[in-house]
């Protein structure tokens, strides 16, 4: 099964009793494929009551479908046979997460010491591990080369000679280049990482690629695989991606040209764009498989090459729309021409409305209001006037303290991108399968900041 086959709306055909009818505007296409209705307005994931979750672990809170993660990484496997597919970690990582991953045959892109720590002591395997990141501290790399992971993808000229100097005496490191193919792709200008001005890999039109590529081969304990790349993040359409194939394909012509090797490995990165709202265009994952399969059999066919294996990093894709964040109303506020409804979290637990001015719908739960919808923008606890969640959304005009609010497609770079700001504290990580609820990670509190701080 892949998720083409699950229903936009799971259950049965007609709503529960009291529930609005199946065509209603609260659209659950965006939600879990497990979510049901229940009655008085709440909802149930993965066979759990919202409610439940929110009395039982209090709020902010966030939740994950495992079921849903699991399906998305079977969707893959699926989609990309004889590929290997790695999760993005920087999208969302704990101890269950890499477990439910590694159980599903995906690998792991981590970008820093602490994500792979993390998931070599819950055991992932760390030969199927790649490191990036633009920046490598000193940790970072005598992390992965202690640990032995598969692959690291060189980022900067700087970085050969580091790496080098730290592989151990008659050892190799296995080594991507990160290209920059000067593509622009992406949801927001932010998010947008294959072109020339921004600040990771390196170019193929200023030659930068190129040199890196014959420093590394100069290098003996260093082994270069193949090459890397990543467009950027929330892209819906496979065209940027076949240019990548084409641009990358014609760099891998020119070093077996050059050098007389033939990369084995291309990776192209992440970046598989989802829908936050319904209507919204995603990424339709089986259709860009069997693009970019073609393609690069296509474009290795008229350059006389091998067909290196291919390697894609999805890590939204596979926890956004698993995860659920819910709130609780503090506060609304009317003023002459706007309605404030204030919760308690906000930027410090999802910062990417104000990073990136991301659109979500929250939906009341817990309740079945029968108020006319009335316009309001979703405000967060902090002190700044950019702790918005929700702008110009609809909710119900009874809408007051102590009402639950859920957030759908809540699981990529909410908590990852958490701050300590105002020391609210971090939410905590709650998993839901099959009726049950279980703590994945705990709600951040003050004696944690207290034992942090130990200065006076």
């Amino acid at each position: 099964m892949t998720l083409a086959d699950i229903p936009a709306t799971p259950g049965p055909t007609t709503a529960p009793v009291g529930a609005p009818p199946m065509d209603a505007p609260d659209d659950l296409t965006v939600w879990p494929h497990s979510t049901t209705r229940l009655a008085h307005g709440d909802l149930a994931v993965g066979g759990v009551p919202l409610t439940e979750i929110a009395d039982r672990f209090g709020t902010p809170a966030y939740l994950l479908d495992e079921a849903e993660v699991r399906e998305r990484c079977r969707t893959y496997q699926h989609a990309f046979p004889e590929t290997d597919v790695l999760y993005a970690a920087k999208a969302f990582l704990c101890r269950a997460m890499a477990h439910w991953v590694e159980e599903e045959g995906l690998g792991l892109d981590v970008c820093s010491a602490g994500e792979l720590e993390l998931a070599v002591t819950t055991g992932f395997p760390a030969s199927r591990i790649v490191l990036h990141g633009n920046a490598k501290s000193p940790e970072d790399l005598r992390s992965a080369l202690r640990l032995g992971v598969g692959r690291i993808v060189i980022d900067s000229a700087s970085e050969i000679a580091r790496l080098a100097a730290a592989v151990p005496p008659g050892s190799r490191q296995k080594v991507l280049v990160r290209v920059v193919p000067g593509i622009a792709a992406g949801g927001h200008s932010k998010i947008q990482t294959g072109t020339e001005d921004q600040k990771f890999g390196l170019s193929i039109t200023d030659g930068s690629a190129q040199h890196a590529i014959a420093r590394i081969l100069d290098q003996p304990g260093l082994e270069l695989v193949g090459l890397h790349c990543h467009l950027g993040s929330q892209i819906a359409t496979d065209k940027p991606f076949l240019s990548a194939v084409r641009r990358l394909v014609g760099l891998m012509a020119r070093i077996k040209d050059h050098h007389g090797i033939t990369l084995p490995e291309l990776d192209l990165g992440g970046g598989h764009g989802i829908a936050y709202n319904p209507g919204e265009d995603a990424l339709d994952i089986t259709t860009l498989a069997r693009k970019v399969r073609a393609e690069l059999a296509e474009s290795c066919a008229a350059a006389g090459l091998a067909v290196p294996r291919l390697v894609v990093e999805p890590g939204r894709a596979i926890a956004g729309p698993a995860g659920v964040a819910l709130y609780r109303v503090l506060s609304v506020k009317r003023t002459s021409d706007r309605t404030f409804v204030a919760v308690d979290g906000g930027m410090s637990d999802n910062p990417r409305p104000a990073l990136y001015g991301v659109r979500y719908l929250p939906r009341l739960i817990g309740r079945r209001s029968t108020a006319a919808p009335a316009p309001v923008t979703v405000v967060g606890r902090h002190c700044e006037a950019g702790d918005v969640l929700a702008s110009d959304i609809h909710l119900p005009s009874d809408t007051r303290p102590g009402d639950l609010l859920a957030v759908p497609v809540a699981g990529a770079y909410h908590l990852s991108m958490a701050s300590g700001y105002n020391l609210v504290g971090r939410p905590p990580v709650v998993a839901v399968a099959d009726g049950h609820a279980r703590l994945l990670v705990r709600r951040e509190s003050l004696e944690d900041f207290r034992s942090r701080d130990v200065g006076l």
